[in-house]
């Protein structure tokens, strides 16, 4: 065991190394050369890593500048820069001239830099097709309004249960996992889903150890329920009362109705973005609880306090933790996991596994494509099997 926790550490100081502060500040201008006329009048945003993806922040508005339309953006460090076009919101970005979602665009900035940009269409305009179902059989929802006593809320709750479950009598792990419209179904996906279900199905074939999974729904408050402290554009966190509800109430109810196996040992739990920032958090308030965690992508961004925290109680800490982050979501960002990931290595025993995916961008589409890895890694040794990580 001594061995493979010091390869492990190996690898995440060799990944972490190529992560490296840059402080000289550029400025990108973006320059509109063409749009369609059905909405010309409309006020156009960019949203991307260098606002936090708000689609609608009016100092990310294109102005009239001669006869383009323009933005431009300043004080920004050198690195990778990802953005859309939107009209306000998120149901209105651009979209290829046949009404498919284009990809980000992509900026690697080391100086500054003027990019001249044509709209081809707008997906609003475009009858979309409704989505349908893809949930496995092995889905179910608990709950359309289970509730939040902590939150004085209510939200949906699903659950996949492992192929078999409902023939035997075996006791599983259970894993939380957030933004659960995101995980399972394709027709409550906004962006897309991570095919959880599919994933597990599929690798349960081929002897990987099952596990149940509950997946909580977000709700209009998720920037502050996600978030356990104060940001400025969002208010007041709930994080704090979040991870109390996980552990006081959802957590007793699936222990009590299913055929769990309740110890820490046995629980995980993981996200994205600020669900990977929830998921950090509540393993750092109840190290008893969650064992195992997923961090894909981390807003640490938003959690001014997270450092701290690490440091005090990151000694607690003594399960596995995997963290993931796509290069291409700018360094700032891999600088703020970096930073965490480098703590906590020093601080607790826990079994660390970081990736950087060189192609790997903010969105569901990487989280999926790790998801495989990340599960096989955190049922190796610990649940009685090896299973060595994909490269």
């Amino acid at each position: 065991m001594k061995n493979r926790c010091k390869k492990l550490y190996v690898l995440l100081f060799i990944l972490c190394s190529t992560v490296s502060p840059v402080f000289s500040q550029y400025t990108i201008r973006l320059r509109l050369l063409s749009q369609p006329s059905a909405h010309a009048e409309d006020t156009i945003f960019a949203a991307g890593n260098f606002n936090n993806w708000q689609p609608g922040k009016i100092e990310q508005g294109f102005l009239k500048d001669g006869g383009y339309l323009s933005l431009q953006i300043k004080q920004l460090p050198a690195g990778i820069y990802e953005f859309k076009c939107t009209r306000g919101n998120w149901q209105k970005t651009e979209s290829t001239i046949s009404g498919v979602d284009i990809d980000n665009r992509l900026i690697k900035l080391s100086s500054d830099t003027t990019i001249d940009i044509s709209i081809a269409a707008w997906k609003d305009d475009f009858f979309l097709a409704p989505k349908l179902h893809t949930a496995s059989p092995n889905v179910q929802i608990i709950d359309t309004a289970f509730a939040m006593p902590q939150l004085g809320s209510k939200r949906r709750i699903c659950i996949y249960l492992p192929p078999g479950y409902a023939s035997s009598h075996k006791h599983y792990p259970v894993m939380y996992l957030h933004d659960g419209q995101n995980i399972f179904d394709e027709y409550t996906a906004a962006y897309g889903e991570w095919g959880v279900d599919e994933c597990l199905d599929s690798l349960t074939k081929k002897r990987v150890p099952p596990c149940i999974v509950v997946g909580i729904d977000n709700g209009p408050e998720r920037m502050r329920e996600y978030n356990p402290y104060e940001f400025k554009e969002f208010g007041k966190g709930a994080g704090n009362e979040y991870a109390d509800f996980l552990v006081q109430t959802l957590k007793p109810f699936i222990d009590k109705h299913y055929r769990t196996k309740p110890s820490k040992e046995t629980t995980i739990i993981a996200g994205s973005s600020m669900g990977g920032l929830i998921s950090y958090y509540a393993m750092l308030k109840y190290p008893k609880v969650f064992g195992n965690g997923g961090i894909f992508s981390p807003a640490f961004w938003t959690a001014n306090g997270i450092k701290n925290l690490t440091d005090s109680t990151g000694s607690r800490l003594t399960g596995k933790l995997f963290f993931y982050m796509g290069a291409l979501e700018g360094d700032a960002y891999l600088n703020d996991m970096n930073d965490i990931v480098q703590k906590l290595s020093k601080k607790s025993s826990a079994m660390i596994y970081m990736v950087i995916d060189p192609d790997g961008h903010h969105n569901e589409q990487a989280w999926r494509k790790w998801f495989a890895g990340f599960y096989k890694w955190i049922m190796a040794d610990g649940f009685n099997n090896v299973i060595e990580l994909d490269k």
